[in-house]
């Protein structure tokens, strides 16, 4: 066998091997997509938003009491999150420019996205659900936001690297202090990669589980108080389908399709910021 056909025998073997690795992926992805598609539009009721779970082994009820929840734990850590992770990067690209401080931190920021959010649930049940010796929607929101925080840095600091320096310096020759030139200039130059940031870590948390176990509990009643336990829409698609009833299996595929829909809409609206940006 010649060395040139070695050479086309090895790209072959390499390019089949990478192909029935992607068909594998792409089978799967599919097929969990489809299942939750076929199963949860089947179940998709105006009484799963509408109205409040019932007791168990009674039909009929909904989720509203979950989607409240969900939302108003993700509300408040965004809140908390977005804030933290923008300074923070800003203060990485901005202020700490070049440091070994800014390269560790960027590296922790890292292993800190990697991190399973069951750990990161464990540590806040450790700070403060136990101190405190109840659960509560702001335990809940804190963890998220931890998970949100490493995603929002990384993304402000890359995308805040990106504006040219020289942008800056016109700035300066004006006579504009530092401050206003970030937030007046190189923030209006990242806005759209920054807005892609906090997208995505929306998108990262919108179905976490694990944390909300450990910190925000679960309430099978209507609750705004985010000072004790509260439901969410995740931890009630684990208790529903672990349950016994076919009710709450229906609802659960139901409220597994809603939230998954939500999830692919951010993920597809911060790509979508991402390539428009780019393409400017």
């Amino acid at each position: 066998m010649t060395r040139e056909q070695t050479r086309k025998l090895q790209n072959y073997t390499a390019l089949s091997l990478s192909g029935l690795a992607a068909f594998v992926g792409l089978f799967w992805l599919v097929f969990i997509l489809g299942d939750v598609l076929v199963h949860g539009i089947g179940a998709l009721k105006w009484d799963l938003f509408l109205k409040d779970g019932v007791p168990a082994g009674m039909t009929g009820g909904g989720l509203r009491h979950a989607f409240i929840g969900q939302l108003m734990i993700t509300l408040a850590a965004t809140l908390i999150g977005v804030p933290v992770g923008v300074l923070g990067g800003t203060f990485l690209a901005e202020y700490a420019r070049g440091t070994t401080m800014a390269r560790i931190i960027s590296v922790l920021a890292d292993i800190m996205v990697s991190v399973p959010s069951i750990v990161i649930g464990a540590f806040v049940y450790a700070i403060i659900v136990r101190p405190l010796h109840h659960f509560s929607g702001w335990a809940g929101a804190i963890a998220l936001s931890i998970i949100m925080i490493p995603v929002v840095l990384r993304t402000t600091e890359d995308m805040l690297s990106l504006v040219p320096w020289t942008i800056r310096e016109a700035a300066f020759a004006l006579g504009a202090p530092y401050y206003k030139v970030i937030i007046q200039v190189v923030y209006r130059g990242a806005a759209t990669g920054i807005l892609t940031g906090i997208l995505l870590s929306m998108a990262r948390v919108a179905g976490e589980t694990a944390p909300l176990l450990f910190t925000s509990f679960n309430n099978t009643f209507f609750s705004t108080n985010m000072n004790g336990p509260i439901a969410s829409l995740t931890v009630t698609i684990f208790q529903y389908a672990m349950g016994p009833y076919d009710d709450w299996h229906q609802q659960a595929w139901a409220a597994s399709f809603v939230i998954t829909l939500f999830i692919l809409g951010l993920t597809v609206t911060g790509r979508a910021l991402l390539k428009w940006r780019y393409k400017k």
